[in-house]
């Protein structure tokens, strides 16, 4: 039996399970017929082993809730906290406080825990791209309902979207529907992309990267809409 731990360690040992118990069964049957010389047994080959150091591949989806807590936090800095400014320097702000969050979580995951083996430019990247497309939805929402637009976000980031995500186990392994759900939301397409570029060589990532990008435009289309549009929104009443 063919898998891959380091997609799912939790579904590569259910996997496990089922494969010796059918073998046990057809091991059984066998003897009951008389071919009692006859033994079936499943040999497990893990393609693409879970990094040592973390064989449950816990660390990722541990490293996400962190991840959605600081990214909506970023995002408050710059919309609330240091004033409603120009969209187009907001934007420049979330895109730099971005690419070095992502850096940074990057460079505790793989420099300090070595859990992210492959692809090192594309889950950098893909570490950032998470950061921004939560950071930018919640400058999105503060811009255009004010403070509510924050409790909103951390509701979908932090509490919905993390939940959904199965980044500790699997999607495949939640109640139907919310697996489906988990993936449109930043953190569940997060944790499948960066797993697709660490351990899979990008393949596969697609989605998910289609994901992240349209929760990064529809941030960034709402805080233009915020400052611009002719309804008076948040950050036109902040502003003057």
């Amino acid at each position: 039996m063919l898998d891959a731990s380091s997609g799912s360690p939790a579904v590569a040992q259910l996997l496990d399970c089922v494969g010796q118990q059918l073998a046990r069964q057809a091991t059984g049957r066998a003897v009951i017929s008389g071919e009692s010389a006859l033994r079936f047994r499943v040999t497990q080959v893990d393609l693409v082993r879970a990094p040592p150091g973390d064989p449950r591949e816990l660390t990722l989806g541990l490293a996400l809730v962190p991840l959605s807590i600081s990214s909506v936090l970023m995002a408050a800095v710059i919309a609330l906290l240091l004033g409603f400014r120009p969209a187009w320097r907001q934007i420049i702000e979330l895109a730099i406080v971005s690419a070095t969050a992502g850096l940074g979580a990057y460079l505790v995951v793989q420099g300090f825990l070595d859990m992210l083996p492959q692809e090192h430019w594309a889950t950098r990247g893909a570490l950032s791209l998470t950061v921004f497309a939560m950071a930018a939805t919640t400058a999105g929402l503060v811009a255009l309902i004010g403070a509510a637009g924050l409790g909103l976000s951390a509701a979908l980031m932090i509490f919905v979207g993390n939940a959904f995500s199965g980044s500790t186990s699997a999607p495949q392994l939640l109640p139907a529907a919310v697996d489906h759900i988990g993936q449109w939301f930043p953190p569940g397409a997060a944790a499948n992309l960066i797993r697709s570029t660490a351990h899979f060589h990008g393949n596969g990532a697609s989605s998910y990267l289609s994901v992240l990008a349209t929760w990064s435009l529809l941030g960034l289309a709402a805080i233009i809409i915020g400052h611009h549009a002719p309804v008076r929104f948040a950050a036109m009443a902040s502003t003057g």
